[in-house]
């Protein structure tokens, strides 16, 4: 990848090391926190704990908006809707989805709960306001339409739990999957079927996420290793892993340029890995650690902020 990128000249170093402050710190959960995710504003987020509260925070103000209590304090995932930003879903050890929207008054705001997936819900996202994907432990996805609480389609290919699932930021109607069987799959919402299988991890994958162009992706693993495949070219074009990180990688993002992959560790830190270089040594890492794994990692849709949640029970912006 290195020599590609660099036979048009040479590469441009990272600024090194990048002007990464802590920002803020937003305390309140008092359980580990196991999942966050941006809105589409950049402004709002939302943490699933495991002290059985959703919180939405105001990034800026670190302000909390709205604390919601759960059914299940045994939460794996959340999301927000990013179009308008009034809903945000959950799901876990229960099996269920579970859909709220914020802009109603408490009272009315009863969950939709999505029951069907035999297994741990480990991740959802929503498509728009009426259609949600949650993959899970029973080793399937599944499309969601929210309002009806129906199963549009169930997408089973993998050999082992799913982790983790992300949307292509330039289409809809493809997903990635990354699953505890070490493959990661793109599927298409409109057929149902899984169009490309990429193999190469020897773990576990934790974390997906797509590239901001949406033709690649990025994963994470157990096997300590992240890595960067092509839809393109059907295959892995990077590898990002260093000797002395042995420990397994949580949670996966790219910068808006897709310069820098972003990757929360066991070992209380986030390393960021130049896209372009030959993966052996990552440009930086987090100044300032977390006191325990970081078990979460998001950028901003407008690519200013990265947030990093942990079992230290806090998230900071940078």
């Amino acid at each position: 990848m290195s020599a590609v990128a660099s036979s048009k000249g040479p590469l441009r170093e990272i600024r090194r090391p990048p002007d990464l402050k802590l920002r803020r710190t937003l305390k309140g959960h008092f359980g580990k926190v196991y999942a966050m995710h941006w809105s589409g504003d950049s402004e709002d987020l939302v943490s699933a704990s495991q002290d059985g509260k959703l919180i939405i925070w105001n990034g800026f103000t670190t302000n909390k908006l709205h604390a919601i209590p759960l059914r299940s304090s045994w939460v794996m995932t959340c999301a927000f809707e990013q179009s308008k930003g009034n809903m945000v879903a959950c799901g876990g050890l229960d099996n269920i989805c579970s859909v709220y929207n914020v802009k109603q008054q408490p009272q009315q705001s009863r969950a939709k709960e999505l029951a069907a997936h035999d297994g741990y819900i480990s991740c959802c996202r929503f498509l728009d306001e009426g259609q949600i994907l949650t993959s899970s432990g029973d080793s399937t996805c599944i499309h969601w339409d929210i309002e009806s609480g129906e199963v549009l389609k169930t997408f089973s290919d993998h050999k082992g739990d799913v982790m983790s699932l992300a949307i292509s930021p330039t289409n809809n109607s493809l997903f990635v999957t990354g699953s505890v069987d070490s493959t990661a799959k793109i599927w298409d919402v409109r057929s149902g079927k899984c169009v490309q299988t990429h193999v190469g991890h020897e773990s576990d994958i934790n974390s997906v996420s797509f590239f901001p162009g949406g033709h690649a992706f990025g994963t994470g693993s157990d096997d300590s290793t992240c890595r960067l495949f092509d839809m393109r070219c059907y295959g892995e074009v990077n590898k990002f892993a260093h000797e002395k990180i042995l420990c397994g990688i949580t949670s996966v993002a790219f910068s808006r340029s897709g310069r820098l992959l972003f990757a929360g560790y066991d070992d209380f830190n986030c390393y960021s890995w130049d896209t372009l270089s030959n993966g052996k040594n990552h440009a930086f890492q987090l100044p300032q650690p977390h006191d325990n794994r970081v078990s979460c990692l998001g950028v901003s849709p407008n690519g200013n902020a990265l947030c990093t949640g942990s079992w230290d029970t806090l998230l900071k912006i940078w």
